[in-house]
């Protein structure tokens, strides 16, 4: 298994001089299995970069979506092989509590995109399980997902093949002020024993109570899950627009005082744009 950050912002793109390290496209991570699959986690802005790679191949693509907010899938209509003549695409939606699975799509319509969505070459399916099926195959992968704490919900993912396993829970509140869809220690047995944790860590506790109910977790308690599932490493992930590559060293930095004192092993660092994790050699 092999997995590359392709975007790693969130909220919304963020271009300049002081984001240049860490990137500043939005989410979207990619996996690919030692039998060829080909994996997206998410369809922001990053996606793009990642579709000038694929296009080259012609075999299937399957995009995970955690949730249809708009950092999640803009960047579906600049992705290269939705052009390509009968190119296999298929889409896994989120658990959204609006169960609208084909909004990604539907932000091609009218005047909200040059190209419809009835104009594209590929063949684009959407790919539904009912709420109590939340385990799945694609490929060689075992796929598990489970509800978020997010407005309007969504979906965190374990990927497991090859034998690695890695958990994303982007757009995670781990201690939100409404009624939570998951706990803190579900979390912590969903993503228990990873080879890789990607969590939300937007915030940090400076930023509250500001920022509370906004649906994102705070890197401190990011940390603290990863280390109450015993996972190998923990990637920061949906970085603040507002935080530079500078305040995310600075961040990275906090959150290893905290493993420090807790004498973990745990290695934590900031995802960046372009970083590549080969789990055969970790």
């Amino acid at each position: 298994m092999r997995l590359t950050f392709y975007g790693v912002r969130g909220s919304i793109p963020t271009p300049g001089a002081a984001y240049v390290r860490y990137g500043g496209n939005t989410a979207c991570v990619h996996i690919e299995l030692e039998d060829g699959t080909d994996i997206i986690l998410d369809s922001g802005t990053g996606i793009r970069l990642l579709g000038d790679r694929l296009i080259k191949k012609t075999t299937p693509i399957h995009l995970l979506l955690s949730h249809n907010h708009w950092d999640h899938i803009q960047g579906f209509p600049f992705f290269a092989p939705i052009y390509q003549e009968s190119r296999e695409i298929n889409i896994y939606p989120g658990l959204t509590q609006l169960n609208e699975p084909d909004q990604i799509l539907k932000q091609m319509e009218g005047s909200l995109f040059p190209v419809p969505k009835n104009a594209l070459k590929s063949s684009i399916s959407l790919i539904e399980y009912p709420a109590t099926e939340n385990t799945f195959t694609i490929g060689s992968a075992t796929i598990t997902r489970l509800a978020m704490n997010h407005p309007g919900s969504g979906s965190a993912y374990c990927i497991e093949a090859d034998g690695a396993k890695v958990a994303y829970i982007t757009d995670n509140e781990l201690y939100p002020p409404y009624k939570k869809e998951t706990d803190f220690l579900d979390f912590a047995k969903f993503a228990n024993g990873a080879d890789l944790l990607i969590h939300d860590a937007q915030y940090m506790l400076t930023d509250m109570p500001a920022k509370n109910g906004w649906g994102h977790s705070v890197a401190e308690e990011a940390v603290k899950l990863a280390m109450a599932s015993h996972v190998k490493q923990l990637a920061l992930y949906s970085h603040d627009p507002e935080r530079t590559d500078d305040a995310i060293d600075d961040v990275v930095k906090h959150c290893n005082e905290y493993v420090t004192v807790a004498a973990s092993t745990l290695h934590v660092f900031a995802s960046s744009e372009g970083q590549t994790l080969d789990f055969n050699k970790i």
